[in-house]
């Protein structure tokens, strides 16, 4: 038996309440289960009973024995002095506030209706599974599934939201740097996404700024914030870069000894991180204010039309220094850029505005359902259970469902649980 289960007991009035008694023989009506408690205090604040035809008003406090009263020394804090019900699956022990008073106690396992103790049951006891629902996970409707996706998803942007109100901070307040610093990441993909940022916030974007006229300067800076030239190779390409660096770096004081390093190691010839900081310098070289011209686009396919960057002239004939390669041209790909709009340029605009104070969430969903789902092992294993995603809204949403919910076994706080517990 877990606390949360009570919780939802008690808040979804899952029990009858028709003659409901303390331990102490007393008669109990609900007028108010009280608002739920997530944060330190009593589990309900402001809930209304009648206890023997005396209306009460104050907080309820949950626990699974009685004795946990005293466990967490709820007896010597004045916070729980406004405690009115003690609600228990198991009533071990009389509880009394500070002040030596008793709090009526109910042992809520009488009252509790057997179909939501089975699905309980059914839900969090079944071994080896992927997730705890994942037998009945198929029974769902669509419609209870995709309302609760689209909830799940500006979960997740939220919290993204808070991670970039702090990357702003360490931005000086610059929208367009910690726009820079959030592309420079996911250029780097999962590999070199670190290093990538490593290298972003290892220089002022000021710098950036000084140097988007020049876009081979701005390759320079790049490869050299990122330790890629440090080798004796003699490539004409590769020397005239460390020439332009030695500058760069006596001219702005820039120090890359404590960067992290740039793997190429199991990554596919596209993904090396000499092709994704030449393609990141191209874009910045093309585009002075980014920040400001995403802002100002709305169409998915304006984006796309946004990052259609490519590589400088060198890199269509290599992946690497000096190791000549069949030319190509190496341009940022559309599943690329739904990836930085996954990862960046939505979840940025949303902060953004957030930060004006506008709602713009009609148009991150339009913009979010225009992107195709994304493609891992755990949306293919949502979708074997049942086919969920149609775009990348779903995929976000699934990502959020595994991530913040079911490895937490927070079925209780799932819209998907509780429809479970509700059958």
């Amino acid at each position: 038996m877990k606390e949360d289960f009570l919780h939802y007991i008690w808040q979804h009035q899952k029990f009858n309440t028709a003659n409901l008694k303390t331990t102490a023989g007393e008669t109990i009506t609900i007028v108010s289960v009280g608002q739920h408690n997530t944060n330190s205090g009593p589990d309900f604040f402001n809930a209304q009973l009648k206890i023997n035809n005396q209306l009460w008003a104050g907080n309820v406090e949950i626990h699974i024995k009685s004795s946990d009263w005293f466990l967490h020394n709820h007896e010597q804090d004045m916070a729980y002095d406004n405690v009115i019900l003690h609600v228990v699956w198991e009533h071990d022990t009389n509880i009394y506030r500070k002040d030596q008073t008793a709090i009526p106690t109910l042992e809520i396992k009488h009252f509790v209706e057997k179909t939501a103790l089975k699905n309980y049951h059914k839900l969090f006891y079944r071994s080896t599974k992927w997730i705890n629902c994942e037998h009945d996970f198929k029974t769902i409707d669509d419609f209870t599934i995709q309302n609760w996706l689209e909830r799940l998803y500006f979960e997740r942007l939220e919290r993204k939201a808070k991670d970039i109100n702090q990357l702003l901070k360490t931005s000086k307040n610059n929208w367009e740097a910690a726009l820079f610093k959030m592309l420079a990441k996911n250029f780097g993909l999962k590999v070199n996404g670190d290093a990538f940022l490593s290298v972003a916030n290892s220089m002022d974007f000021s710098i950036v700024r000084k140097l988007q006229n020049n876009q081979t300067h701005l390759e320079a800076l790049f490869f050299g914030q990122a330790n890629l030239l440090n080798s004796d190779t003699q490539d004409a390409h590769f020397q005239s870069l460390v020439k332009t660096y030695q500058f760069l770096k006596q001219k702005f004081a820039l120090n890359s000894n404590t960067n992290t390093p740039v793997l190429f190691f199991r990554l596919r010839p596209p993904n090396f991180p000499t092709i994704r900081l030449s393609q990141l310098a191209s874009l910045y070289s093309k585009e002075h204010n980014l920040f400001s011209k995403l802002n100002q686009t709305n169409n998915i396919e304006e984006f796309y039309e946004l990052f259609t960057v490519e590589t400088s002239p060198y890199w269509a004939t290599h992946y690497s220094f000096g190791k000549a390669s069949k030319k190509s041209k190496k341009q940022l790909t559309k599943a690329f850029v739904d990836l930085l709009m996954i990862n960046t340029i939505i979840p940025i605009k949303f902060a953004y505005a957030k930060y004006q104070g506008k709602p713009i969430e009609d148009h991150v969903v339009a913009l979010m359902q225009c992107i195709a789902s994304e493609k891992n092992s755990i949306i293919e294993k949502f979708n074997t259970l049942k086919q969920t995603t149609t775009s990348a809204l779903q995929s976000q949403g699934l990502l959020e469902l595994k991530s913040a919910y079911c490895n937490k076994n927070k079925c209780l706080q799932c819209a998907i649980g509780n429809t479970l517990l509700k059958k």
